[in-house]
């Protein structure tokens, strides 16, 4: 069967917008182009379009989809199964944070006494979400699927004693954060400090550390609105500090 650009909308539920939008990046192009001009679509091209609604549901990037389903080595029924396995993640992430909170209820009428383990797993599963609705994109982005995937199980795997060395060197990065921002010097030792223990601090999220990617981090904290108002808040100028402090520290510029 064979559809116009209005009826493979209709069908997939999205804007007719989109799909032009998908011609001119050439990730969905269409069968043929008819003797009235309209862009006439077939079953390839449907199949294609399932393939990167599936991605786009899962946060990944229309650069990496491009990549992925124009790759000649592409494998449909392969994308499949993997979709298939992520959607299970997902839903298992989904009802895990849905009876954590259904226990916090009860715990709280006093139906239950809910073990700090079970808050714990609930709130880092609550972490993880909450992480990607903000920066998931951007930093799946950047850093690839298989990175950020391997940085959310490995805070899945985290103990309550990891989190509170976590929150406590957090606390003290900030502090000697703001200590140095004072000075204005990046290059300073109190500086080169806080860029130390902001690799601490990246160790527990990252499995594998490298300068590149450190440097590249602290580049988009000043390049992304959300980012830098997060260091910003308090005293302004703070991100492009930090990120000078490590770019001198990870030697990707000179002091």
């Amino acid at each position: 069967m064979e559809y116009t650009v209005q009826k493979l909308a209709n069908l997939a539920g999205v804007s007719t917008r989109t799909l032009r939008y998908y011609d001119e990046i050439g990730i969905l192009k269409p069968a043929r182009i008819n003797s009235s001009g309209y862009r006439i679509y077939g079953q390839k091209e449907v199949d294609r379009l399932q393939q990167i609604l599936f991605y786009r549901a899962l946060g990944v990037s229309l650069d990496r989809i491009k990549k992925i389903v124009t790759d000649p080595s592409f494998d449909g029924i392969n994308a499949l199964r993997e979709h298939h396995g992520k959607l299970l993640e997902k839903r298992r992430q989904i009802d895990l944070l849905i009876a954590n909170v259904e226990k916090t209820i009860a715990s709280a009428e006093g139906r239950i006494q809910m073990t700090d383990k079970e808050k714990f797993e609930g709130f880092k599963e609550k972490m993880i979400e909450d992480n990607e609705k903000k920066y998931g994109k951007e930093i799946r982005k950047k850093y690839g699927e298989d990175v950020i995937n391997r940085s959310n199980e490995k805070l899945r795997k985290m103990t309550e004693e990891d989190y509170d060395a976590l929150k406590n060197l957090e606390k003290q990065m900030k502090e000697t954060l703001s200590e140095s921002f004072e000075n204005g010097d990046p290059a300073s030792d109190l500086a080169q400090k806080a860029a130390d223990l902001h690799r601490q601090w990246l160790t527990y999220f990252w499995d594998h550390y490298s300068k590149e990617a450190h440097a590249g981090l602290a580049q988009m904290y000043v390049e992304d609105e959300r980012f830098k108002a997060y260091y910003d808040k308090e005293q302004p100028g703070t991100a492009a500090f930090l990120r000078d402090a490590i770019l001198i520290y990870t030697g990707m510029k000179k002091s």
